[in-house]
């Protein structure tokens, strides 16, 4: 590991975060590193003063001031526990009435409006709800937050490839056993996405194929599995657009598409563009001959 991956790395070190492996490999490094060791000390320092931090209690005479502060309607209301045992439900013709809804003839018209309004705002925030519900964009579909979140932890790890190679050649048969199927391996160096490898990784109850690409600073994962209609990532009532549409979630792009027998799904933190220029130079490789 290098100082660009250890850096992101130390607060988890330090907070115990990381898995034994990760761990063992960032001890290795902060070992021969001066700088490393130096920004690792700062972070140990800065938590330890945090944990010995006294704790202080807000004085008396602060609530003194904020409940002098408050309005004199707030100070005379009475408790809300006060309100809630007044709030009884007789019966009343067969429908249950706040108390003082349906009392006397001389505020019965008073006390009918008050109770429609009542049944209106209900009903309003009922079909609100349900509208809401109705209405909920499909990307918000646990399938892509598994994504985002495959997508994240393998950059936050520092082991977001398993096989690191440029040669399309080496990277495709490394799937083979790995995997129930074959998924389609090529890069795209000319197109300005160079291929730096792949890795497995396990979404919507299965192992997936991860193909990861450069761009520019930026890095592109390429998921692609088999088309099942019965999966969350191959249904098209996961996206929310048509083939091809960009999304953006908690500040990554993503964009799915369907092509021989195959779901692609790509996501990178670079702008939208980039995943359709992805798009379309995967779209355009040469098809393997019969």
């Amino acid at each position: 590991m290098d100082c660009n991956e250890v850096r992101p790395l130390i607060d988890a070190s330090a907070d115990r975060e990381l898995s034994p492996v990760d761990e063992r490999r960032v001890q290795q490094h902060i070992a021969g590193c001066a700088a490393c060791q130096r920004e690792t000390e700062i972070v140990r320092v800065l938590a330890g003063t945090i944990r010995q931090a006294g704790y202080h209690r807000a004085p008396d005479a602060l609530r003194a001031r904020i409940v002098a502060g408050l309005p004199a309607a707030a100070l005379s209301s009475p408790p809300e526990g006060a309100r809630r045992r007044a709030w009884r439900f007789p019966r009343f013709d067969g429908w249950r009435l706040p108390v003082g809804v349906g009392g006397g003839a001389a505020n019965s018209g008073t006390a009918g409006s008050g109770w429609l309004t009542v049944l209106v705002i209900a009903l309003c925030a009922a079909v609100a709800g349900v509208t809401l519900t109705l209405r909920r964009p499909a990307d918000a579909s646990p399938f892509v937050d598994e994504l985002v979140s495959s997508h994240v932890r393998a950059q936050l790890s520092g082991r977001d490839i398993d096989i690191i190679s440029t040669d399309q050649h080496t990277v495709k048969p490394w799937f083979n056993g790995r995997l129930d199927y074959a998924p389609p391996v090529v890069d795209l160096t000319a197109s300005g996405f160079p291929l730096a490898g792949g890795r497995l990784d396990y979404l919507d109850h299965r192992r997936v194929a991860v193909l990861t690409y450069r761009y520019r600073k930026h890095v592109i994962d390429v998921y692609v599995f088999p088309d099942t209609a019965n999966r969350a990532g191959g249904d098209a009532g996961a996206w929310p657009g048509s083939s091809g549409a960009t999304l953006v979630r908690d500040g990554y792009s993503l964009v799915r598409w369907r092509e021989d027998g195959m779901v692609w799904w790509a996501i990178t933190d670079a702008a939208p563009d980039a995943l359709s220029a992805l798009e379309t130079a995967l779209k355009a490789r040469p098809q393997p001959s019969e």
